[in-house]
């Protein structure tokens, strides 16, 4: 319920926008009346839309200036927009978007800012000092964890400089078409992942001996040892397996011990962007502050990676004239169009997207919250396009095509090369990467506050008045510093709350 003496506010995003979001906690009751002489009909939650003028059957629904739905009945002025009362719209036309046709003009440099990074021997640098330890099948998953529990009590005391030991286990590499077109995404995300700058270039692999995905596809290219294979005749038992595991991870950890923080340009950090648990507010608080954070970011010369196709597929209107180049642009469509054929041959499409969480939280049509979500990119022009598990291998604005689940994203955000994860949610989620820091940001002031002891930053503040877009994203640049540097632990970390990583893999299981 609305707080005595609590003035009643809304936010409308655009001039042209008929709808408008309530700010309240709680929501508002009908009878409301706002500074503007607007009187609620009926109580409207928090983040939930009301219709700011009569809205007739078939008229669209604006919001961000753009069409996110059409009436489905008559909204009279001061009604609740509710799901039900919406159509969601097409999606935009592949075949006639305008293709780097608004190229935005380079951002003026932003030289001086640095954070303690390890650099490793390809340039690449980390925020993570980690032994990472892949595994070619499921099938070994249960013998590593055994492995890690060992080499976390007895070798990581003798190596201090060494943050974490952790496995890249997942549910792949064998039982599948390997050699189907598709398998390439999941290999490569596996190939991908160990090359990560945090685990310093130190790979390994522990494979079984007799899966379709033979372990040695997983080293670097040139290196010829670092496969513990567990039917090697010479393993004598299950304990000769974890002795072998074991010598080969000292041997690395003897390596990463020797790797210290050093002062490096602000340009040398990959940072990936997300937002999961979204609500109405993601798209004028907490994602436009990590535009301008990646703004910031992007004018150091660092690497932003955005993602998750289909939260860009309705906006795409809005990115591909944003490309560098057209074929930047067209590698933008290509990366939708893959993705409508594969939800199309799942009998799915985009409209499956929106889960009872969004809407509860306000977004009513896939179209809202895809508008919402590519606030995150800023407004650096796009300098490329990775596919799915794709390494990243340029700098400035770049998006890494994805699926938008949290887990997925985040799998496949890391194999691409991100180093630091920034992660806005409206609903909230208890997500963590145990392979890179994520800090997250809340939408509102009340979740963070509910929330204090998981959220890191609360960008509510922008939607109540207390803090602007641009003061958001400085803090939130400068918070990315600090946990690059280790000077500042997320809660994820300090509470050891992690998800497991979750492959991609659209080929078939055999």
């Amino acid at each position: 319920m609305k707080t005595m003496g609590e003035v009643p506010r809304t936010i409308r995003v655009h001039e042209a926008d008929n709808v408008a979001i309530v700010v309240n906690a709680f929501g508002l009751p009908a009878g409301t009346v706002f500074p503007d002489g607007l009187v609620l009909r009926e109580f409207v939650p928090q983040g939930h839309k009301v219709a700011l003028a009569d809205i007739a059957a078939g008229e669209a629904v604006r919001r961000y200036g753009e069409v996110i739905g059409t009436a489905r009945e008559d909204i009279p002025r001061g009604a609740w927009v509710e799901e039900s009362r919406m159509r969601t719209p097409p999606a935009p036309a592949l075949d006639a978007l305008e293709l780097a046709t608004r190229v935005p003009a380079p951002l003026p440099p932003l030289d001086g800012y640095t954070f303690e990074g390890y650099r490793n021997p390809d340039g690449s640098v980390g925020t993570r000092n980690i032994l990472a330890i892949s595994t070619s099948v499921q099938c070994v998953a249960g013998t590593l964890d055994v492995a890690i529990r060992r080499i976390r009590e007895e070798l990581l005391p003798r190596y201090p400089n060494v943050d974490d030991v952790v496995g890249l286990t997942h549910a792949y590499g064998c039982g599948v078409a390997i050699n189907a077109p598709e398998a390439a995404i999941p290999i490569r995300t596996l190939q991908s992942l160990a090359r990560n700058p945090n685990f310093g270039g130190e790979v390994m692999v522990v494979g079984l001996g007799c899966e379709k995905l033979v372990a040695e596809r997983l080293l670097p290219d040139g290196q010829t040892e670092g496969v513990v294979r567990l039917q090697d005749e010479r393993h004598q038992g299950f304990g000769m397996m974890l002795d072998s595991i074991m010598a080969m991870a000292e041997a690395r950890l003897e390596v990463l011990n020797r790797r210290r923080r050093e002062t490096c340009p602000a340009s040398d950090l990959v940072v990936g962007l997300q937002c999961g648990g979204s609500d109405a507010f993601s798209g004028v608080t907490a994602n436009p502050a990590l535009g301008f954070a990646a703004d910031l970011l992007v004018r150091c010369g660092a690497t932003v990676l955005f993602s998750e196709v289909t939260e860009v597929r309705d906006a795409i209107h809005l990115l591909t004239p944003r490309a560098e180049t057209e074929e930047v642009a067209r590698a933008l469509i290509r990366e939708m169009a893959w993705y409508d054929a594969y939800l199309a041959r799942g009998e799915a499409d985009r409209s499956a997207n929106p889960s009872p969480g969004n809407k509860k939280g306000g977004l009513n049509t896939i179209v809202e919250k895809a508008l919402g979500s590519v606030a995150k990119s800023g407004t650096s022009a796009i300098r490329g396009v990775l596919a799915p598990g794709e390494r990243v291998r340029q700098k400035g604005l770049i998006f890494a095509a994805t699926p938008a689940s949290d887990f997925v994203c985040g799998t496949l955000q890391l194999a691409s090369g991100i180093t630091l994860q920034v992660f806005s949610t409206g609903r909230g989620t208890p997500y963590g990467l145990k392979q890179a820091p994520v800090i997250k940001v809340a939408t509102r002031t009340e979740l963070s506050e509910r929330w204090s002891d998981l959220i890191d930053l609360d960008a509510g503040r922008i939607a109540t008045g207390k803090a602007t877009i641009e003061e958001m994203g400085w803090e939130l640049f400068r918070l990315i510093l600090d946990v690059a540097s280790g000077r500042r632990k997320p809660w994820s970390d300090h509470w050891g709350l992690y998800n497991d990583l979750t492959l991609f893999n659209p080929a078939p299981v055999t």
